[in-house]
């Protein structure tokens, strides 16, 4: 295939659907024939995923390369930043932990070429065999006062030769003021580089918005190539803590309710995606007490800073209702950082995630976890050993991954994992723990935890081909409303 430039895309703001719009893209040059790839220089996301060389990067990448029809690698987000809470963030470098840093430490005191020229080399390998590469900006790109910071928007768009395009949210509100104040804030280099406009989430009749149309492309010299509706029920997993703002908060009568404890520094909250698909599954986010007591199924899930969690849980009451459930004899489960909190204490010797040495846990579970630098980061396959009925849990496995700092030795594991190790605590069906994120993407792990509440209900979701039918859907509603004819003009294809 001919090879073209890179596109990018940035944004008006935050959550205007960079990501989303990014991977339908990352769909649609594969469809297409080409050989794509993601990348963002720079993330700053609780959600993570790690490659097949055990590095760490954005989840929105990982989605992004599987778009693409390709492994993740950490080429793709050699930047990530990951908060710890008090404005601390944890930087991993090229998919490794490089410390911690406030936000002053990293965008003051950073030296930025040094970052930059990292992230480009990064860039170059994947240019080096991908075509063509797609890559997202983060946040707005009219920031100014970081514009001497910048590692991921527009310089990257100059560095690379990028056909960019700038993704407005018109859900928000104010559109016109977003994008004429954006591309009037740049300078000019950098508003020449800006090819295009895509208005995206537009609600109701799109040819309502033809005079809108007409008025921004007048206002700004460029053309708006794409006005991409709201479409609701298109499944794209999405890393942005944001999108946890818009996530149920309430008990709903008839259905199996799960309630994920709302924990302030929760983590990897895709965990859940599947179970939200089941028909028959309620699940919602809580840090209520009330309102996660009338849950069927708890779940406590990863977290980035846990012993900060770990007190802030107590703090809100919310360990007497988990425990209440406990007591009761229904259903709770805890993810990472949720099953060390499950355990009977929490250290943290080095001062690994800050200044509290140590926590008792919930008690539900007799292991105890020690935190030390460094980090577990794998992916795995893994098959149940624990059961209250032996034997009947033979053909239950799956794959998950791992991303966890510290230790929690266990003599009554949960998994056997493919590589001769074991995993997590099993004290019965109905209350384990476990470090491997994304268990729950597996039907019959849900099944599992489901029968605990109603034994005829199935949970025959294929995950897998689900993520395949929102890329396809979403690379369809891109082609539909976006004039593929000018970006091919713009990539020289």
């Amino acid at each position: 295939m001919k090879k073209l430039r890179p596109i990018m895309f940035v944004g008006t703001g935050s959550d205007v659907g960079k990501s989303v719009i990014n991977t339908g893209f990352c769909r649609i040059f594969l469809q297409d024939g080409y050989s794509p790839a993601p990348f963002k220089a720079q993330n700053m996301s609780l959600n993570s995923y790690p490659t097949a060389d055990n590095l760490e990067i954005g989840r929105a990448q990982a989605v992004q390369a599987e778009a693409c029809g390709i492994d993740c690698s950490v080429e793709m987000n050699p930047v990530l930043l990951k908060p710890t809470g008090n404005s601390m963030s944890q930087v991993i470098l090229n998919g490794k932990p490089a410390g911690n840093k406030s936000a002053r430490e990293y965008f003051i005191e950073t030296d930025r070429d040094m970052l930059f020229t990292e992230v480009m080399r990064s860039f170059k390998r994947l240019a080096d065999r991908y075509n063509p590469i797609v890559i997202e900006g983060a946040g707005s790109i009219s920031e100014i006062n970081l514009w001497k910071k910048d590692i991921v928007n527009m310089r990257v768009a100059l560095h690379t030769g990028a056909a960019t395009f700038l993704i407005a949210d018109i859900d928000k509100g104010g559109v016109f003021a977003s994008v004429y104040g954006t591309l009037k804030l740049l300078p000019d280099a950098e508003r020449d580089a800006i090819k295009g406009i895509i208005i995206n989430k537009f609600r109701g009749d799109i040819s309502l918005f033809d005079d809108g149309k007409k008025i921004l492309e007048e206002l700004t010299g460029k053309p708006v190539i794409g006005i991409v509706p709201y479409c609701k029920g298109l499944f794209i997993e999405q890393e942005d803590g944001v999108v946890i703002e818009k996530k149920k908060t309430a008990f709903e009568p008839g259905k199996i309710n799960i309630g994920v404890v709302l924990l302030k520094h929760l983590s990897n909250f895709t965990d859940f995606n599947m179970l939200e698909l089941v028909p028959s599954v309620n699940l919602f986010y809580s840090d209520n007490p009330e309102i996660l007591s009338q849950a069927d199924i708890i779940v406590i899930p990863g977290s980035k800073n846990t012993l900060s969690d770990l007190k802030t849980l107590r703090e809100k009451g919310l360990d007497r209702t988990i425990l209440a459930h406990h007591h009761n004899g229904k259903p709770v489960y805890g993810i990472c950082g949720g099953y060390q909190m499950m355990g009977e204490e929490v250290r943290d010797p080095d001062g690994v995630e800050g200044n509290i040495p140590s926590l008792p846990g919930l008690g539900i579970l007799p292991v105890i976890t020690t935190l030390a630098e460094g980090k577990e980061t794998r992916q795995c396959r893994f098959s149940f050993i624990g059961s209250d009925t032996p034997g009947i849990d033979s053909d239950i496995s799956g794959k998950g991954y791992e991303i966890h700092a510290g230790h929690t030795p266990s003599n009554r594991p949960l998994c056997h994992m493919e590589n001769g190790e074991t995993d997590g605590y099993f004290l019965n069906d109905k209350t384990w723990g476990t470090y491997i994120h994304g268990i729950l993407d597996n039907a019959p792990v849900i099944e599992k935890i489901l029968h605990q509440i109603d034994p005829t209900i199935s949970a025959t979701i294929d995950y897998t081909a689900r993520k395949e039918e929102g890329y396809n859907r979403l690379a369809d509603l891109i082609r539909e409303n976006v004039d593929m004819e000018y970006v091919y003009r713009c990539l020289g294809g």
